[in-house]
């Protein structure tokens, strides 16, 4: 096979932005790539969507399939019946998929029954934790997958377990630290960000004196069930009284918090509610916030290379890495559990961690390498 090579990038939900945006410039940097950006829609709101490509200097994709949302099935189904006849069309050589979201596995599975290969951003991530649709999605699409690109050593390990050949398995680092590292210079300052909340003065007046923790939680273990949203929300507003917080929103928690009349709850003064971000803001706020409560994957990430201590509500974590050499916690699903690795916080500075191996900004050039060789050692096909 010869170059150019023809690469279609798949994207649909918000941390596929952030993952897909290093890769799809390194890819065009080479010069023996046609990269094709694909964006399924999974994610329309403007905050979710489009301001990301702005931010990230994406550029607005070749194809939008704006499949929407619903429920999971449909979702997957909806994107393959679109995606079959674009990849007959104009046959990839390659299909890049990041991550585990319902766009992923969709892409995957239309390409592997042309198929086409596939090469996953993240392969190996385990959180062993079957009721999760994202480790099914992992699963799925490693199984899959032609190359596998890996951003911690225990993702190799995880594949060697499930028989992936080892010369399909390239550790190359971690694609959200190189748009981190590349976005560093552009966050918008947390004083800016906070400035336009409209929050009590009381709110602005202890973020001067004690700072704040900036939380984001959207995982249907966490919001889904109205008690245990309940308790979460009363968890947040106990350790407002101690630290104040930034709470960005995100759509389905916001949707079950009013399902479950749940708003007059948030309604501390030391709590500040806002819809979810863009990225430059948010990482403004992680960098300098006290703390980070969680349930995003990337954000313990993100906090590890920033060295942001970072509390994960949530039974396991598919990114050990961000617990051995991190500033992550694992807390578990009980939300009284925060309180408490706050209060450390406050007394310590709370955990604090290494960079780990090849979370360099460098991985997404590595990605492109190890994708050109590849393509270029197969055999010619129609």
């Amino acid at each position: 096979m010869t170059p150019p090579f023809r690469v279609d990038l798949i994207v649909g939900a918000r941390p596929n932005f952030v993952k897909i945006a290093p890769i799809f410039r390194a890819l065009r940097a080479r010069g023996t790539f046609q990269p094709r950006l694909i964006h399924t829609g999974q994610h329309y709101d403007f905050l979710m969507d489009r301001v990301f490509f702005e931010e990230l200097r994406i550029p607005a994709p070749d194809v939008n399939l704006k499949i929407g949302s619903g429920p999971a099935s449909e979702q997957v189904a909806k994107i393959m019946l679109a995606l079959h006849p674009l990849f007959v069309e104009d046959r990839p050589a390659l299909l890049v998929v990041v991550g585990d979201v319902n766009s992923t596995v969709a892409a995957a599975l239309t390409a592997s029954y042309l198929r086409i290969p596939i090469a996953h951003v993240e392969a190996g991530l385990r959180s062993f934790d079957r009721e999760m649709p994202e480790e099914n999605n992992r699963v799925v699409v490693d199984q899959l997958s032609d190359l596998h690109f890996v951003t911690e050593r225990q993702g190799e390990a995880n594949l060697l377990a499930e028989r992936i050949a080892p010369e399909r398995i390239k550790f190359v680092g971690n694609v959200m630290i190189d748009t981190l590292y590349d976005a560093l210079p552009r966050a918008v300052p947390s004083p800016q960000t906070l400035a336009g909340f409209q929050a009590a003065p009381a709110f602005h007046a202890a973020v001067a004196q004690k700072g704040y923790a900036f939380v984001t939680l959207h995982r249907p273990s966490n919001v889904d069930d109205p008690t245990k949203l309940a308790a979460l929300i009363a968890a947040l507003s106990a350790v407002s009284e101690r630290l104040p917080l930034v709470f960005a929103v995100h759509p389905r928690t916001r949707a079950n918090i009013e399902k479950a009349g749940l708003g007059a709850k948030l309604a501390s003064p030391n709590l500040a509610v806002c819809e979810p971000l863009a990225y430059l803001a948010s990482l403004g706020l992680m960098r300098d916030a006290k703390a980070v409560v969680t349930d995003s994957g990337g954000m313990q990430e993100e906090t590890t290379a920033l060295g942001v201590p970072c509390i994960t509500v949530r039974d396991n974590t598919e990114r050990p890495i961000t617990i051995e050499e991190g500033t992550n916690t694992l807390i578990g699903a009980d939300p009284a559990r925060i309180l408490p690795v706050i209060e450390d916080i406050l007394r310590t500075g709370g955990k604090s961690g290494l960079k780990p191996a090849l979370w360099d900004g460098k991985a997404a050039e590595r990605i492109a390498a190890e994708a050109e060789a590849f393509l270029t050692a197969r055999p010619e096909k129609a």
